[in-house]
């Protein structure tokens, strides 16, 4: 092939990924390399410089940001507890994960399509906040502020649903168990590595008896799918939790 041919295959490449992005995102990018980077797991691409872990980091810290402060608005007489519970509920790792496959990134993400952990997981809230680094590395504070909002909280996240929303499954478990008078532990049952990240194995255990368990890549997050099925194994619905 000569360098001719390579050049317009290069940029048929180019021209192609961006328009996937600006189908998903609603914008062409500036900066493609940002965004391919932001689109790649650990799983394909092990490299620090080459997956999206970093622009992961520096997406959570700019989200929550921005998150922190459409709340501090909307709520101006709302004390620090409920602005902090709130923030949790629109960035948490389900929220993010749904919204993220909602909105197309599954489609136009690079991870490995083989390892059946990784469609079990929440790799791609991981990637939404990373396409948030990315915008705001390519189009600045404000137009990522803006693309936030158009695109992430106007269509998935609603506000009066979230503010009855509750996310504490264990809270909600141990309450329960207090109330019947029941020994309730979370256990770590298993420790692996996987696509090379450790995936723990957590279990609700009441009285002894391992109710269920959950997956995910640290304990916190194992815990809470645990409780939240141990929830709907024990039949403790929405109607129940009122009703108390």
């Amino acid at each position: 092939m000569g360098i001719l041919e390579r050049i317009i295959k290069s940029d048929t490449s180019v021209n192609s990924f961006k328009k996937q992005v600006r189908n998903v995102l609603g914008f062409s990018p500036g900066k493609s390399v940002l965004y391919k980077t932001a689109l790649t797991h650990r799983s394909v691409k092990d490299g620090a410089d080459e997956n999206n872990e970093r622009l992961e980091y520096l997406g959570d810290a700019i989200l929550s940001a921005i998150i922190a402060d459409f709340l501090f608005k909307k709520y101006p007489y709302k004390d620090e507890g409920f602005l902090t519970e709130m923030r949790s509920k629109m960035v948490n790792r389900n929220q993010l994960n749904d919204i993220a496959i909602k909105m197309g990134l599954k489609k136009i993400s690079y991870f490995n399509k083989f390892d059946s952990s990784l469609k079990m997981s929440q790799i791609f809230g991981n990637t939404l906040e990373a396409i948030v680094g990315a915008i705001y590395l390519d189009k600045g504070f404000d137009k990522t502020r803006t693309w936030v909002m158009e695109r992430i909280i106007q269509p998935y996240l609603f506000m009066d649903d979230l503010e009855n929303l509750e996310i504490n499954h264990k809270n909600k478990l141990y309450g329960w168990a207090n109330k019947k008078g029941k020994n309730l532990e979370f256990e770590t049952l298993d420790e692996k590595i996987e696509s090379g990240r450790r995936l723990f194995t957590v279990g609700a255990v009441v009285d002894g008896e391992l109710i269920a368990q959950g997956k995910a890549y640290n304990k916190k997050d194992a815990s809470q799918i645990a409780a939240q099925l141990a929830l709907d194994k024990l039949g403790l619905g929405k109607v129940e939790a009122e009703e108390e």
